[in-house]
Formats: C-alpha cells, sequence, structure tokens
C-alpha cells in the first residue's frame, strides 16, 4: 500500500490537515478565554458555533462526495480553510480579532472540515481494494493520531509562548501544505456513474438516510455516536474550563495534557489492525468504548500542584486516545465495509449529520452545567453521559459482529432506488434451478 505514490500524497495532505484541524481546535478557544477572557456561557458558544456545520451541512457534502472527485473538493476546502485561518491571524495581529470574527471564523473552518471529512474517506474505497481497507483506515487515522500529538501541544505552546495570531497562522500553513500535497494525487476515481437526468440532491440524500436507517449496524452506530459526541462536546467545554482555572495549567502545560491523546490514538490505530481479527469487531467495539469513555470519571477528583496533575491528565489522555481511536478505526472499516461504492460519501455523511449532529448542544449543555454547578460536578455527570454509548452498542446486534464483516449490498444503478437494489441483491443471491 505505501508504495502506491497517491496513497501516498493522500496520507500526507490528510495528516497536514488533521493537525491543522488540530491545532485551530485548541487555539481558537484558548484565544477566546485568555486573550478575551471569555466567560463559560461564550466558550459553549464558540464551540457550537464551530459545530453547528455538522448538523446543517453533512448530508448535502455527502451528496455532493458522491458525485464529483473526492479530490477537487479536498483541495477546494483546504484552500478555503488556509485563507480563512489566515485572515484570521491577520485582524489578530492588527488587534481586530473579537469574538463576533472569531464566531466568523469558526464557522466557516467548521463548514469546509464537513465536507473535507466526508471527503477523504469516500476517497480511501476509491483509491484502495476493500480487503486493505483496515489497513488503509489504520494508516490515515494513524495519521490523525499524529495530528493529535502535535496540534495541540504547538497549538497551546504558540498562544502561551508567542501569540494567539501566530497559533491561528501556523494552522492556515499546515491546511496549505495539505493542499499542496494533496492536488498532486494523479489516479482517476472511479466515480458513480451518472444518469442524464441524476436525481435532485433530496432525493440523493434521502436514499443514504433510508440505507443507514435501513442497516441494524449503521443504525447503531449512528445511535451510539450522536449519544457519545452530545456528551463529549459538554465534557471538552467544561474540561477546556477547568484546565487553566481550576487546576491552574498555563497554556504550554494545557496543550500538553490534550496532545497525549496523540500517542494513545496511533496505538489505538496498531491495535484495530490486529484486535476486531482476532476477538471479533463487536467485542471490540464495546470492551474498547467502556475503557475509553470510562476514563474521564477520574478527571474532577485531580487536585494539587501541576506536578501532580499534569502526568495524570497525561494518563487519562493517553487512555482515552488509545480506547477511542481503537473504536473509531473499527466503526470505520465496519461501515466502509457494508457500504456499497456508489453510497460512501451518503453513508459517511448520514453517520456524521446524526452522530455529530447534537454537538452544538452539547457545548452549550457544557457550558450552561459549569455555570450553575461548577466544573468538577459538571464533568462528573456528562463524562457518566458518555456511558450509555457503549450501552447502546451492547443491547444490539452490533456487539454481535464476529471477526469478518458481511459483504455490501451492489451500488445501485442511476436512478435507482436503493430498496430496489436490495431487493435486486436478494434475488441474485437465491439458487438458481436448472
Amino acid at each position: 500500500m505505501w508504495r502506491d505514490v497517491d496513497f501516498r500524497r493522500l496520507w500526507v495532505g490528510q495528516t497536514a490537515s488533521q493537525l491543522g484541524e488540530h491545532t485551530s481546535l485548541v487555539v481558537l478557544p484558548l484565544f477566546a478565554v485568555l486573550t478575551l477572557n471569555a466567560g463559560a456561557g461564550q466558550l459553549g458558544v464558540l464551540r457550537a458555533v464551530g459545530q453547528a456545520p455538522i448538523l446543517l451541512l453533512s448530508l448535502f457534502a455527502g451528496a455532493w462526495v458522491d458525485r464529483w472527485r473526492t479530490r477537487t473538493l479536498m483541495v477546494l476546502t483546504d484552500a478555503g480553510r488556509a485563507l480563512a485561518l489566515g485572515a484570521a491571524a491577520v485582524a489578530g495581529l492588527l488587534g481586530a480579532l473579537g469574538l463576533p470574527a472569531l464566531l466568523v471564523v469558526a464557522f466557516a473552518v467548521g463548514a469546509l472540515s464537513v465536507f473535507f471529512d466526508v471527503a477523504y474517506q469516500a476517497s480511501l474505497v476509491r483509491l484502495v481494494q476493500r480487503d486493505q481497507l483496515v489497513r488503509g483506515n489504520s494508516a490515515l487515522e494513524g495519521s490523525r493520531s499524529a495530528a493529535q500529538i502535535g496540534g495541540p501541544a504547538l497549538g497551546g505552546a504558540l498562544v502561551s509562548a508567542l501569540s494567539a495570531p501566530i497559533a491561528v497562522a501556523s494552522s492556515a500553513v499546515f491546511f496549505a501544505l495539505s493542499f499542496l500535497s494533496i492536488r498532486r494525487i494523479g489516479r482517476r476515481e472511479s466515480i458513480p456513474e451518472r444518469s442524464e437526468r441524476p436525481p435532485r440532491v433530496w432525493r440523493r440524500i434521502h436514499e443514504g438516510l433510508r440505507f443507514v436507517a435501513g442497516d441494524t449496524s449503521l443504525r447503531t452506530v449512528c445511535l451510539a455516536s450522536a449519544v457519545f459526541q452530545f456528551f463529549f462536546a459538554a465534557v471538552m467545554t467544561v474540561y477546556l474550563l477547568l484546565l487553566p482555572r481550576d487546576l491552574h495549567l498555563s497554556g504550554t502545560a494545557v496543550g500538553l495534557a490534550l496532545a497525549a491523546t496523540g500517542p494513545g490514538a496511533l496505538l489505538g490505530s496498531l491495535l484495530a489492525a490486529r484486535l476486531p481479527r482476532r476477538f471479533g469487531h463487536g467485542a471490540v467495539l464495546v470492551f474498547a468504548a467502556v475503557l475509553g469513555d470510562g476514563v474521564f470519571l477520574f478527571v474532577p477528583a485531580l487536585h494539587g500542584s501541576s506536578v501532580v496533575t499534569v502526568p495524570a491528565l497525561l494518563a487519562v489522555n493517553f487512555v482515552f486516545g488509545t480506547f477511542g481511536q481503537l473504536v473509531n478505526v473499527t466503526v470505520m472499516a465496519v461501515r466502509q465495509t457494508v457500504t456499497p461504492d456508489g453510497l460512501q460519501g451518503r453513508a459517511a455523511a448520514t453517520i456524521n449529520c446524526v452522530g455529530m449532529g447534537l454537538t452544538p448542544l452539547g457545548s452549550l449543555l457544557g457550558g450552561f452545567l459549569a455555570e450553575a454547578w461548577g466544573t468538577r460536578t459538571s464533568l462528573l455527570a456528562t463524562a457518566a453521559g458518555m456511558l450509555l454509548s457503549p450501552a447502546l452498542m451492547a443491547l444490539s446486534p452490533l456487539a454481535r459482529l464476529g471477526r469478518t464483516l458481511p459483504a455490501p449490498p451492489q451500488t445501485p444503478h442511476p436512478g435507482e432506488d436503493v430498496a430496489a437494489a436490495r431487493l435486486r441483491d436478494s434475488h441474485a443471491s437465491m439458487p438458481r434451478g436448472r
């Protein structure tokens, strides 16, 4: 796989893009808290605005991705994010980057990230064979892990040591590097065949929704992901208030603590290439989700100096990164394997929309609870809520997925309904008489 030049270019571009994204996810909230003195409610609004495009645009992104070349979409979104953050950096240097401008930048970057994330997930299926999807996902998610290592640490260090505008500019540079790498992908993608009169976008969206809703595994993934992302958004809003204010950590220490997720996620990517095939995909999903989500229950008990709290936070984030990444890679492999090529973008977008669409409300809830209950009580309550996600998986057929995954149905013909394609598959699989 690594001998494939185009796969390497996708890997490099995705790594740079994720590094820019994870840097900005830390830089923008820290800028709001440390420079603009944003309160808990304002921080919740900032995070909610950045996450709102997931709910508003994911389904449209899926419909676009299934009809256009993923390389084109990834290049355009990289260019857009680089320009948006570059403009924010200039405004910050001029002293004009207030909270309203920060909200605009957060929404723009979030909107473009929705299209990029759906496109890069679909691009892998168009670049490699299906029997290489687990290895390919492991490599790409490993690169995301590398971004999680460098992004938060770099963002926190730059905000602390230099200034928020320089930290914002660093994110723009990473998106520019991703643009340069992905635009060099030369392989022509095998995009689904288009009919002379393609179905309207709402019909294509409806097909994606029906397919995901009709598949037991994907339907469970949606529900479990929605519960997890809702409470995780609340956890992170409270978490980003607890670290600098209650535990009195500097921007560098906050970045270092968050960066520990990266090495853990790298280990999780490596484990994901082996454990599901040895113990079964369902068992790995439930076990990893319980450990990864449950570790945040220990954070509210932390007190004392940074000499004690920072190593403990490093351990918490490492465990969360390891098992959270194991869940992510395994879920992505399940989704890509059971979905036909012509529905990859819409299936990914549907799961992203349903799974992450509630994150803005979760961020608002985290800010509200932090003001009403305090950070420690709020963090304990929201962290406990994340455990509802593995409970849903354990009670569903998803937990019974074995070492091998079922083959996907055929791609619907142009203009053909998804249900008709399923019926065609069932007829094709029936034994024939002489």
